[in-house]
C-alpha cells in the first residue's frame, strides 16, 4: 500500500535541478517562490509554465499555495523529453523566466494493471458515447456520492491502519470498502458552501437567499449534519466576509485558504493511488446569490474555478464548475456558464484535456446545451423512470458526448411526498435495492453508457450525529451498493459492444404502465444499428414481452441476467419472425431481470 502511494505522489521539480525521469500520466509539481510579497496573491498574481514535449506545446497555469509559494502541477501525456519555462503577471524574479526539463517514461503493462490511473486521463471512446483511458482501455464509471468528502466529515488520518465500518472509520477505510465493491469514482465538492453554521433555515428560495444572503443547508434543518464544513486546514475561504451584517457567516470568496486545499490534495492523491477517478465539483449552487451580489461576477467566480482546476489538473479527475442540483437558492444557471466560459476565454481549456461536466437538474443538455467548457453530459436529481428520457435526449444530441447518471435514485432517501418521487423505501431493504436497480439499468439502457453514480442516504449528507437518523457507516453496508458492480458485468457481457448500442425502449412491447413516476412495470432496451445485439431490462411488474427490430428470421442467443447477484442463465436460441419480432420467454421470477440477445450464425 505505502509503495503504491509513493509511486503516485507528486514529485517536486525545482528550477535549475538536473533532469529527472518520471512516468507518463503521473502528477508532478514545480515549486516556485516569489521575490515580492503580495497583499492577496490569489487575486494579484497569475503564474504559468509553457510546457513542451512530444506533440504537446501548451501554457499550464499554476496557483498560489500560501506565503510566497506558488505551484504548477503537470503531467506528461506521452514519453520523451519535456521542457518548461515559467512566467508570471506581474513579472517577478522568483516566478518568471525559470526553466527545467525531464524525461517521461512509460509505465509497463504490469504497472498499469496495478492501477487504472496509470492508463491516462479519460476521453470519449469510439463513437463518443462512452469513456476510455488515454491508452485506449475502456472505462465504465461506477461512482458513489460523497459531496462533503473534502471536509472533516470524511476523517483523514496519515496512517493506513484499517478500522471497521463504524464511528472510527476513516476516509481511507471508506475508499477501501468501496474499492472492494467495484467502485472506481466518487463525486465530491471541493469547497463545500456551509462555511459556518449560521443556524438559519435550509433551502431558502432564491428571493430569500438574495435578501438574507444565507446559503442553503441540506434539506434536513435542525440537524448538525453537513454543517461547519471544514477540514484540518480550516475552511476554504477566509473571514471576515464582505456581506454587511454577515461578515462571520459568508466568507470573503476573494481570499482563499490554501491550508484547506492542502488537505483536499491528500484525499485526491489517495483516491488516485487506489485507482479512483473522482468527479470534483468546484462548489455548490447555494453560494451563488451572495457571491454574485457582493463580489465581481463572473470574474471572481471564474477565478475560483480556475484555482480548483489548476490545482487538480494533474490528478486523474473529472472536473465541474458548479454543482447545480436544484434551482432553489441559486442564481440563473446561465450565469454559472458565463463564469465557466470566462475560464476558457482567459486561461484556455484544461491543458491535459481533463473532461468537464456538472451535476445538473434535470440535465446538462437542458440547462446549457453544449458550451465550449462542457465535454461530457449528465442527468441528475430527477429520479423516477419517466425521467430517464433526458438521458436519451442527450444520446441523440449533436455533437456526441459521453453521458452518466450523476445524481439519480438515492438509496434510503425518504423524500417528502411529491419531492422527486412519490416512491419511498427504507434504506437497506429489498424494495430500496429494487428501486436503485431501476435507476442503474434504466439510465444505462437510455443512453448513459459513460457510467452511473450511486448515492445513499446518510452518506451524501455526511451524517455522523446520533440524532441524524441513518449514519454514514450504516449506509455503507446496504445491499444496493453491493449490487452496483453488476451493472459493469452486464454492460461488458459482449465486450465493448455496449458502446455501439442505441437506446430505444419502444423495441420492447409493452414497455410502460400508466404510472409515470415510479420504478416498477417499465421496460428499457438498447440495440446496435446492425441489429446483432440487444440489451433489455425489465423492471419488476412487467408482463411477458416481445422484442421487435431484430433481423428477419434470424437466430438470437438469449441469456437472462440476474441484477441481484450478477449470474447469467441460458434462455435458449430465439428465432425472429419475418417482421423481426422475438417472443421473449417469461422471466425466471417475478422480480426485475435483464436480458442479452446476441445474433448467432
Amino acid at each position: 500500500m505505502r509503495v503504491l502511494v509513493l509511486l503516485l505522489a507528486a514529485a517536486t521539480l525545482l528550477p535549475g535541478a538536473p533532469d529527472r525521469r518520471i512516468h507518463v500520466w503521473e502528477k508532478h509539481e514545480i515549486a516556485l517562490e516569489s521575490r515580492a510579497t503580495f497583499e492577496n496573491p490569489y487575486v494579484d498574481v497569475v503564474v504559468w509554465v509553457d510546457l513542451k514535449g512530444p506533440g504537446f506545446e501548451k501554457r499550464v497555469y499554476g496557483f498560489w499555495d500560501g506565503g510566497r509559494n506558488f505551484r504548477l502541477r503537470l503531467v506528461a501525456p506521452s514519453p520523451g523529453e519535456w521542457s518548461w519555462t515559467s512566467g508570471a503577471r506581474p513579472a517577478d524574479a522568483g516566478l518568471s523566466g525559470r526553466s527545467g526539463g525531464f524525461t517521461a517514461i512509460p509505465w509497463s503493462e504490469a504497472e498499469k494493471a496495478e492501477n487504472i490511473c496509470r492508463r491516462g486521463f479519460l476521453r470519449p471512446a469510439g463513437n463518443g458515447h462512452a469513456f476510455e483511458h488515454a491508452d485506449g482501455t475502456p472505462f465504465f464509471l461506477l461512482g458513489d456520492t460523497w459531496w462533503s468528502a473534502a471536509t472533516f466529515r470524511f476523517r483523514w488520518t496519515g496512517d493506513d491502519a484499517p478500522h471497521p465500518m463504524g464511528p472510527q472509520a476513516t476516509f481511507k477505510d471508506m475508499v477501501r470498502y468501496r474499492k472492494a465493491q467495484g467502485f472506481n469514482s466518487i463525486a465530491m465538492i471541493a469547497a463545500f458552501p456551509n462555511w459556518a453554521n449560521d443556524g438559519r433555515p435550509a433551502n431558502l428560495t432564491m428571493a430569500d437567499a438574495e435578501k438574507t444572503l444565507i446559503r442553503s443547508a441540506w434539506p434536513d434543518p435542525g440537524t448538525k449534519s453537513a454543517k461547519d464544513q471544514h477540514n484540518e486546514g480550516g475552511r476554504p475561504f477566509l473571514f471576515p466576509g464582505r456581506v454587511p451584517g454577515f461578515e462571520d457567516v459568508f466568507a470573503d470568496v476573494d481570499r482563499v485558504n490554501p491550508a484547506y486545499f492542502q488537505h483536499v490534495d491528500k484525499k485526491i492523491d489517495y483516491l488516485n493511488s487506489q485507482g479512483f477517478i473522482p468527479f470534483l465539483e468546484v462548489t455548490r449552487r447555494d453560494s451563488g446569490p451572495a457571491w454574485r451580489r457582493f463580489h465581481r461576477w463572473p470574474d471572481s467566480y471564474s477565478r475560483f474555478i480556475q484555482y480548483v482546476f489548476s490545482r487538480y489538473q494533474a490528478n486523474n479527475v473529472l472536473l465541474s464548475p458548479i454543482h447545480l442540483d436544484t434551482y432553489r437558492g441559486t442564481i440563473p444557471h446561465r450565469l454559472y456558464s458565463e463564469a465557466a466560459d470566462a475560464v476558457i476565454r482567459n486561461y484556455g481549456a484544461p491543458p491535459f484535456s481533463t473532461l468537464v461536466s456538472t451535476n445538473s437538474n434535470p440535465s446538462t443538455l437542458v440547462n446549457w446545451g453544449r458550451p465550449e467548457w462542457l465535454t461530457f453530459h449528465q442527468t441528475g436529481n430527477e429520479r423516477t423512470h419517466d425521467i430517464y428520457w433526458y438521458m436519451t435526449e442527450i444520446f441523440r444530441a449533436r455533437p456526441v458526448l459521453p453521458a452518466i447518471a450523476g445524481e439519480p435514485y438515492y438509496a434510503g432517501y425518504l423524500a417528502r411526498p411529491g419531492e422527486y418521487s412519490p416512491e419511498r423505501a427504507e434504506g437497506g431493504t429489498a424494495l430500496d435495492s429494487l428501486y436503485n436497480r431501476s435507476s442503474m439499468y434504466g439510465n444505462f439502457l437510455s443512453g448513459g453508457f459513460g457510467g452511473h453514480i450511486y448515492g445513499a442516504d446518510g452518506i451524501w449528507q455526511a451524517h455522523l450525529e446520533p440524532e441524524a437518523g441513518v449514519k454514514m457507516w450504516d449506509a455503507f453496508g446496504w445491499e444496493s451498493a453491493a449490487q452496483v458492480r453488476r451493472l459493469r458485468t452486464f454492460a461488458f457481457s459482449n465486450g465493448t459492444r455496449y458502446r455501439d448500442l442505441e437506446p430505444d425502449a419502444d423495441l420492447v412491447t409493452p414497455n410502460k404502465t400508466y404510472r409515470t413516476a415510479g420504478y416498477e412495470g417499465w421496460a428499457f432496451c438498447a440495440r446496435t444499428p446492425e441489429r446483432d445485439f440487444f440489451l433489455v431490462y425489465l423492471e419488476q411488474g412487467t408482463p411477458q414481452v416481445k422484442v421487435r427490430g431484430a433481423a428477419p428470421e434470424a437466430p438470437y442467443q438469449a441469456r437472462w441476467f440476474n441484477p441481484r447477484n450478477g449470474q447469467w442463465t441460458d434462455a435458449g436460441v430465439l428465432v425472429s419472425t419475418t417482421p423481426g419480432r422475438l417472443d421473449i420467454p417469461a422471466k425466471p421470477t417475478e422480480e426485475d431481470w435483464a436480458l442479452s440477445l446476441k445474433l448467432t450464425k
